[in-house]
């Protein structure tokens, strides 16, 4: 078991947003999805906003209405929206999944490498990666009244050229 796990579970849905960390080149990674695989690699010159989550997150529950909303709002303008899944078991993640349907791409990693990578330290940790492939912003956590800080820098971020 992932050391982090633990004080994942501790922190709960503590919500420290942090300032964009221009410039840093996102990790790649290449997971298994339900339709094949996704990567960084593989949506390059598209914005993308890549959520760390797990089925016992509480705030998770709360993001996936939210980021339906982000990748239904600003796909026409490139808006690839990825929940990587840090579950040991697929079936904890597809329990959660028959509550809280995705439209987006779900990416699963039961050995967390992707989130070692990015320095995923709480639930969930979500990252907007521009069109070149960087960090833009890092959001740890989620709370309703960050929606409308969140959904600027989405809109932000799909804007830039």
């Amino acid at each position: 078991m992932r050391t982090w796990n633990t004080l994942l579970a501790a922190i709960g849905g503590a919500l420290l947003a942090t300032a964009a960390i221009a410039a840093d080149k996102a990790p790649d990674f290449n997971l298994a999805t339900d339709h094949g695989t996704v990567s960084l690699a593989g949506i390059k010159g598209k914005p993308a906003y890549v959520d760390f989550w797990a089925s016992w997150c509480g705030p998770c529950r709360k993001s996936f209405p939210w980021m339906e909303e982000m990748q239904s709002q600003f796909k026409d303008q490139g808006l690839q929206v990825i929940a990587i899944n840090l579950d040991t078991t697929r079936e904890a993640a597809k329990s959660f999944l028959d509550e809280v349907p995705a439209k987006f791409t779900v990416a699963y990693d039961p050995e967390g490498k992707s989130a070692d990578a990015f320095g995923v330290k709480v639930m969930p940790t979500s990252y907007l990666i521009d069109r070149e492939g960087r960090i833009q912003r890092v959001h740890h956590g989620f709370l309703n009244k960050d929606k409308a800080e969140l959904e600027a820098a989405v809109r932000h971020l799909v804007e830039a050229k």
